[in-house]
């Protein structure tokens, strides 16, 4: 089999708190100015990633990991387990928490939602919440019930270059100004806690899932250690900055040339600053920022030439 990697078109996701910053910073053609997510690699079917090139030209990514698994090291997950998204928060999101694999497969019937975000730009004064307060689950409804917001949710201010691991049960919500990306489980269930009391183009509020999020939240709130290392190759390293059971994720910053082996049965790749270009058998790929490909099974190794910054990730290994 031709060892080539498998770009990908993206899919658009327009949002309440969406803005333009997808086009305006990373180049993208938008439908409109409220864009809040680009899913640059996925196979969920609330969003399916296109492949753009080769022998795959024209396939939908769920169908090629259902057909064509020599692709992917023949994985036995029935979905395409990952999903790697860009969101631009013109506006605060929701208040919300995700539910684990058991939680999410009983009562949503798909995969829970861990998740991790590398920040890409944030305004002076952004932040997250990113945990609470609550010491029992009685006391988490309580004040959620009461509306208790300032002493319930913890906020933490963020910056440009940030990373955080949000597991499934962390209450959590990226705040105004921030760009992210986010590496995830394909999961699309979300269960809001708190919306502003905002209202949508039709005067409606946003549906909120007060006892779902009661039953999955974690309490008391766990702030997850994160173990960042670099290794330096030249003027270009590697940043690990997570390895779990759900996905490993690094930065691969590109300063000048950076050579790499294969980790993983496959990696996902999405460059988020610079330009630059991939070597694969002596093939040369132009890469651009918003570029998103995937690195299938066969290809063993790869040389990155130029000055980019990207994150990559692939599968976690399930002890």
């Amino acid at each position: 089999m031709k060892q080539e990697p498998l770009f990908l078109a993206p899919v658009f996701q327009e949002k309440i708190w969406g803005g333009n910053k997808l086009h305006t910073v990373f180049g993208f053609d938008l439908p409109n100015d409220r864009i809040g997510e680009c899913w640059a690699i996925s196979a969920h079917p609330h969003g399916v990633s296109t492949v753009e090139n080769g022998e795959f030209a024209g396939w939908k990514l769920d169908k090629l990991w259902q057909e064509h698994q020599e692709l992917f090291g023949n994985q036995t997950e029935p979905v395409f387990p990952l999903l790697t998204k860009i969101l631009d928060a013109e506006d605060d999101l929701s208040v919300q928490v995700h539910p684990d694999d058991a939680y999410g497969l009983k009562h949503e019937g798909e995969l829970g939602k861990t998740e991790c975000w590398y920040v890409l730009d944030a305004e002076p004064g952004a932040e997250i919440v990113y945990g609470h307060h609550a010491q029992t689950r009685e006391e988490l409804k309580e004040m959620i019930e009461a509306g208790d917001w300032d002493d319930l949710l913890t906020h933490v201010p963020v910056k440009k270059g940030d990373f955080y691991y949000v597991p499934s049960g962390t209450i959590h919500a990226i705040g105004k100004g921030i760009l992210i990306l986010e590496t995830q489980q394909s999961s699309d269930t979300t269960y809001r806690v708190y919306d502003y009391d905002r209202k949508d183009d039709q005067g409606q509020t946003r549906e909120l899932h007060i006892q779902q999020s009661i039953d999955v939240t974690t309490v008391p709130a766990q702030t997850p250690e994160v173990h960042i290392q670099e290794n330096c190759q030249g003027n270009s390293s590697v940043v690990t900055y997570l390895k779990t059971d759900f996905f490993n994720v690094y930065e691969w910053q590109v300063r000048g040339r950076l050579e790499l082996k294969k980790g993983a049965p496959y990696t996902l790749v999405t460059v988020v600053d610079g330009v630059g270009s991939l070597l694969v058998d002596e093939k040369e790929y132009q890469l651009t920022k918003g570029t998103s490909f995937i690195l299938p099974n066969a290809i063993e190794k790869w040389a990155l030439l130029g000055d980019m910054d990207i994150i990559a990730s692939e599968p976690g290994t399930k002890e």
